[in-house]
């Protein structure tokens, strides 16, 4: 091989291969070779001549600039220096390097590579890390801590900086949503930090939360949110010096991040929609500024999702634009998961989802079941014979929740109880008022005739006058009696649709059967033949009509506790009836003919209870005990076809009950002082709130399963009491009255029937004794035509007060307003 020569002939060593290492492809051998062969240590850099010992790595720090005790080429570019500094820093061998030994602290490296610094020493070792050292000081240690530096500032560029060290009861310790769940199931155990802490110290910590609500106005049920305990136990492992959030923080970062933090949440929903099928459900709604906005949320086993809600203010609201919207909706979630749309029953809605069905034909549109259960109550309470009680028992709260010092009394006659029950729907509020009332009706009687009510100056007026003649009239007890037994079984059902805790749609059907046998029982007397008339042809113009919907049927067809019972009652008007909505229901939803054909084979052996999969002594045992949904997901596996349509229809729910619970949501964050909020914001506000209030309710709810009074099941109910069953009979007198002595013959003797009936009407004797001893009632009961309307009294006496003062003057303290109920106040734990 030739050697290689100079542009003169003579030898080059610079141009020799022999004097750079073979294959390499390190960049810095382009600009240095060996100039001794016996000393490959030492390397002589091709543009300026100078020979440095340390190999080809010293050489390259040369070219960069900048380390230890290299010195910059002076004919090196920015290029050149730049292409050094990226491949020294690609190529850095991570190891640990100790700062010397007059230093205490260490840096070490990890096993994945990062360093991680004591936190003594971390502050300054980032601070310095920046800062370029043009020339160091020599020295070993020196050259060590700059070496530390570069390692450092190399790495934080690479990677994220690395949490200082945890402690082993750190390490060991729960996260706060493990400890408050443990909290909430009832299995906490205290903390030994905890449990050193003195009383004093807890109190003062108690006292600094009371505070905190008090002078910001916030609700004292928010202290039983779970994510209030959360936020705690998380501050509280945080540790002191924690720095609270600002208001801009709440308002934008934090507020995306937690929007962004809760869309997880639909990663299960949509694995509950694709394996049970869902519903959605949508509803209108006009804010405060006048903007109509439309709330569209998901149902399933899994929970109820809110989606979003769109601002429609600007669209003209018909069946085209609401079925667009709807169909939008669908194609989001998935055209073979949704099984259902429940909306409004509005006239529009209706229009749209027959669209709907038209454009998907394997879906259906089915009215909200509550808001027809609302108005067949309203329906009811309008007429005449409940109007005049529920206008009389109206009368009476209002007066008792206007004047402080009845209202005083009465809590202290019925133990703290209120008498007023704010239901979650509007036209029942008026329907659990009075069974609250009859519930305690002799601690109100006891009232009106105690020293504190006779020494009152409103005893006197003439509003006290009539609620003192209303408590003590038996007929008006008695007309509140007839309210409760037309009213109870239909809420009973309103309780069940209005619930999402559980799927309604198997259950509906039947339990309307039930509230109209119940009905029909109460009302089987003579004398109350018109009554029930009226009662039955509301509910037929109200459910039959508009509420003939196969859904119902196909699934109670597929609930085995309800269908197997008439099966064996020889029932088969209602058997026959059932499979034909089940029938019906099949040809729409499976277009597949051989699939169809599977399935109706498979239904003949649910029916029968015969084949491998319904012949099974413990799917037999458990027809009665296990909700729908539960027996079909144990026993339908080997009719997998039929399991797989069954669990689609028993898992719906029957009402858009969500989307209100929601407007609630929207009117609790939208309120007047902040009515600014841009919707996008407004929107994000509620999405979080909502699904995360959803979801710690379904936790709460799997927490006391079994604990919990189940709505759904009919057996659990007892109708044998004061406020279902027309046979069950009350113990006479006031409460712990051991002589003769009874309300009836109160009534009798202060004549406050008859001063109800008016001074210029003619009057009639009424039965002194009680409608348990004696079912037939006379004509001049209250209710009768001739009767006045009992609307608002007119002698209120709204400004007369039960104040002792001579002058009569208002004492502002004791004022009650009665429609300002505390929400929970008067919640009887149902």
């Amino acid at each position: 091989m030739a050697s290689p020569t100079s542009a003169n002939g003579e030898y080059d060593p610079k141009i020799d291969p022999a004097r750079k290492p073979p294959r390499s492809t390190d960049p810095g051998w382009k600009y240095a070779y060996w100039p001794d062969l016996e000393n490959k240590d030492k390397v002589e850099c091709l543009l300026c001549g100078d020979h440095f010992r340390g190999g080809i790595k010293r050489l390259k720090q040369h070219l960069a600039g900048g380390y230890g005790d290299a010195k910059l080429c002076p004919k090196s570019t920015s290029e050149l220096r730049k292409e050094m500094t990226a491949y020294i820093e690609s190529n850095k061998r991570k190891r640990p390097i100790y700062l010397g030994e007059e230093e205490e602290e260490v840096v070490e490296v990890a096993a994945n590579g990062s360093a991680a610094v004591h936190e003594n020493e971390a502050s300054v070792v980032e601070s310095q890390a920046s800062k370029v050292q043009p020339k160091p000081s020599s020295g070993t240690a020196a050259k060590r801590r700059q070496a530390t530096l570069q390692f450092k500032a190399s790495d934080n560029k690479k990677k994220p900086q690395t949490k200082a060290p945890k402690s082993v009861v750190e390490m060991m310790r729960k996260t706060p949503e493990e400890m408050v769940d443990e909290r909430l199931a009832e299995s906490y155990q205290p903390t030994i930090v905890s449990i050193t802490k003195s009383k004093e110290e807890k109190e003062y910590v108690d006292m600094q939360w009371a505070l905190f609500f008090y002078e910001c106005g916030i609700p004292f049920n928010a202290a039983a949110s779970r994510q209030f305990h959360i936020a705690v136990e998380a501050t509280a492992q945080y540790g002191s010096g924690y720095k609270p959030v600002t208001p801009y923080q709440l308002g934008e970062p934090l507020l995306q991040k937690d929007v962004k933090a809760t869309s997880t949440m639909r990663e299960d929903h949509e694995r509950a929609w694709k394996h049970y099928g869902c519903t959605l459900m949508s509803d209108g709604w006009s804010d405060k500024r006048g903007r109509h906005l439309i709330n569209f949320l998901v149902n399933s086993p899994e929970g109820t999702y809110f989606l979003e809600s769109i601002d429609a203010s600007s669209e003209v609201h018909d069946a085209n634009m609401l079925a667009d919207l709807l169909e939008e909706k669908i194609e989001g979630i998935g055209r073979d998961n949704v099984v259902q749309v429940v909306t409004d029953n509005g006239a529009n809605f209706k229009a749209a989802g027959k669209l709907l069905m038209e454009r998907i034909p394997t879906m259906f549109w089915s009215p909200c079941a509550a808001h027809y259960l609302d108005l067949m109550l309203e329906d009811i309470g309008n007429l005449k014979e409940f109007k005049k009680p529920i206008a009389r028992a109206r009368r009476v709260t209002t007066f008792i929740y206007r004047h402080g010092r009845v209202l005083s009394a009465m809590r202290e006659k019925t133990g703290g109880a209120g008498i007023v029950r704010a239901a979650a729907t509007r036209f029942a509020t008026s329907f659990l008022t009075l069974k609250s009332m009859y519930k305690h009706k002799d601690e109100l009687k006891s009232l009106f005739v105690s020293p504190v009510w006779t020494g009152n100056k409103l005893a006197k007026t003439k509003a006290g006058l009539d609620v003192h003649d209303i408590i003590l009239s038996t007929q008006f007890w008695n007309s509140v009696e007839d309210c409760l037994r037309a009213s109870a079984p239909l809420l009973i059902v309103l309780r069940v649709v209005d619930g999402d805790e559980r799927p309604a749609m198997p259950e509906v059907q039947a339990l309307m059967k039930h509230a109209k046998e119940k009905i029909t029982q109460s009302f089987a007397i003579q004398t109350k033949k018109s009554l029930l008339k009226s009662i039955m042809a509301i509910i037929e113009r109200r459910w039959e009509k508009q509420m003939d919907h196969p859904l119902y049927g196909a699934a109670m067809y597929l609930n085995p506790g309800k269908l197997h019972p008439l099966i064996r009652d020889d029932d088969d008007a209602t058997v026959g009836q059932l499979r034909g909505c089940f029938l019906d229901v099949l040809a729409r939803m499976v277009e597949d003919e051989d699939t169809r054909d599977k399935i109706n084979a498979q239904a003949m052996d649910y029916e029968y209870l015969r084949g491998n999969a319904f012949s099974n002594k413990m799917a037999k045992d458990n027809i009665a005990t296990m909700s729908p949904l539960e027996w079909w997901r144990s026993y339908g596996d080997r009719a997998i076809e039929l399991q797989r349509f069954a669990r689609r229809l028993v898992s719906l729910c029957a009402s858009s009950s969500g989307c209100e619970r929601n407007w609630s949501t929207f009117e609790f964050i939208h309120t007047k002082k902040r009515n600014r909020f841009l919707h996008k914001r407004l929107n994000s506000i509620v999405f979080v709130s909502y699904n995360r209030k959803m979801k710690a309710r379904f936790q709460k709810l799997r927490h006391k399963k079994g604990k919990n009074f189940d709505p759904l099941v009919v057996e659990d109910f007892s109708w044998d009491n004061e406020w279902a069953d027309s046979l069950h009979v009350a113990p006479e007198g006031a409460r712990g009255c051991e002589c003769d002595l009874t309300w009836d013959l109160v009534d009798n003797a202060v004549g406050a029937s008859q001063s109800l009936r008016g001074r210029k009407l003619p009057r009639r004797a009424h039965n002194v004794y009680s409608r348990r001893n004696s079912p037939h009632i006379v004509e001049g009961e209250l209710g009768s035509e001739n009767e006045e309307e009992e609307n608002e009294d007119p002698h209120d006496d709204a400004d007369v007060t039960d104040s002792e003062e001579p002058n009569g003057a208002n004492n502002g303290g004791e004022q009650v307003e009665a429609a300002t109920n505390i929400p929970g106040e008067f919640d009887d734990g149902y």
